[in-house]
C-alpha cells in the first residue's frame, strides 16, 4: 500500500499540515463511489503546491496522499461534529453539495471505517504528533499551520460567499494571542482580499486538538477561497494566480516564523 502521507521534517519551529489535498483512492473504494464523487470535487486542490514555499523557508510539511473520501484526517476519530448545521463526517457519505459519495448499498461498514482509521488516519496523526514534539523539543515551542482551501460558495455549508482568507484559532484557544494578532495583521496587508478570523472555519480537529498554547504548541487553520489561486472549472489551475498566491502565503509564513513566545 502506498504511504498515506509525505513528511518533510522541519528545520524551523513551524510545521504545515495539508490533510485534504490528496487524491489517492484505493481501487476497492473508487469502484464504489457514486458518479458525483469520482472526480473528488471536495479536494483542497493544489494546496500542497500553494504552500510548498514553507519547505524552502525551513518549515516542515506533512501532506496526505489520499482523498478525504477515504477518510477525513481533520475529523475526530469518534466522528463528533465540528460545527452546527450541515457538515461532513470522518468518512463522508455526502459531498459538500449533498450528493451521495457512494453508490447505494456500497457504503462502508463500521468495520471498514475502523480499518481505514488504522490504515490512514492513525499514521498521519502519529506523524503529526511526533513531528510537533520533535520541533518543541528542539526549539522550546512549535507552530502548526493547518492549510486548506474550498470553493467560495457552498450553500449547503455556509450562506453567501466565503471571505478570501479565513483564519481559525478555535476562538483564540489554539494559539497565543500575540501570534493570532500577528497573523491577522499580515492578512490585512493583502490588498484586494477579504479576511476573517474565526468565521465559518474556526479550525477543525487538527487545530483544536493539537493547539495547546499552555504546552508551547500553537496551531492555526488557514482556509483559502479557491478563487484566490484558481479559475475556470475545477481542478484546472491558474498559474498566474497560483504564483501570486504563493508569494502571499510565503509572506504569511515568514510572519509566523518571525514570531516567538517572547513576542506574546
Amino acid at each position: 500500500m502506498t504511504a498515506s502521507y509525505h513528511l518533510q521534517p522541519a528545520k524551523a519551529p513551524l510545521l504545515v499540515s495539508v490533510p485534504h489535498a490528496g487524491t489517492g483512492v484505493p481501487r476497492n473504494i473508487m469502484r464504489r463511489l457514486a458518479p458525483s464523487a469520482r472526480c473528488l470535487p471536495d479536494t483542497d486542490w493544489h494546496v500542497d503546491e500553494l504552500w510548498a514555499g514553507a519547505i524552502e523557508l525551513g518549515a516542515g510539511m506533512l501532506a496526505a496522499r489520499h482523498s478525504r473520501y477515504v477518510i477525513d484526517l481533520n475529523r475526530s476519530p469518534d466522528d463528533q461534529p465540528l460545527y452546527e448545521g450541515a457538515g461532513t463526517g470522518l468518512v463522508p457519505m455526502e459531498t459538500f453539495d449533498g450528493q451521495p459519495v457512494y453508490i447505494g448499498g456500497a457504503e462502508p461498514t463500521a468495520a471498514e471505517i475502523d480499518q481505514r482509521k488504522q490504515a490512514y488516519w492513525q499514521p498521519y496523526h502519529d506523524a503529526l504528533r511526533a513531528e510537533l514534539e520533535r520541533i518543541r523539543s528542539k526549539h522550546g515551542y512549535a507552530l502548526l499551520l493547518d492549510a486548506h482551501s474550498i470553493r467560495d460558495q457552498v450553500p449547503r455549508l455556509f450562506d453567501g460567499r466565503l471571505p478570501h482568507l479565513n483564519l481559525g484559532s478555535n476562538n483564540g484557544a489554539s494559539a497565543s494571542a500575540g501570534l493570532i494578532s500577528s497573523a491577522v495583521d499580515q492578512l490585512r496587508e493583502w490588498a484586494g482580499f477579504t479576511h476573517v478570523l474565526d468565521g465559518r472555519f474556526r479550525g477543525g480537529y487538527i487545530t483544536r486538538h493539537y493547539g495547546r498554547p499552555a504546552e508551547a504548541i500553537h496551531a492555526l487553520q488557514f482556509e483559502m477561497a479557491q478563487s484566490v489561486y484558481m479559475s475556470g472549472s475545477l481542478p484546472e489551475r491558474d498559474d498566474a494566480r497560483l504564483k501570486k498566491a504563493r508569494s502571499l502565503v510565503n509572506a504569511f509564513l515568514e510572519r509566523l516564523m518571525a514570531w516567538s513566545p517572547g513576542h506574546a
